[in-house]
């Protein structure tokens, strides 16, 4: 495997785990209990 092949994959890799990472914070963002309870623990820090 050439060193442009290996770098395209691990980007590749990167790019991928960043879509599932925003993913998962968007479908968190769907739930109205979830920003409650963020908002809740957000505002308890002060």
């Amino acid at each position: 495997m050439s060193a442009s092949t290996r770098h395209r994959l691990v980007r590749a890799g990167w790019l991928a785990a960043a879509a599932l990472a925003l993913a998962g914070v968007f479908a968190l963002y769907t739930r109205p209990g979830f920003l409650v309870t963020l908002v809740d623990q957000i505002w308890a820090c002060f």
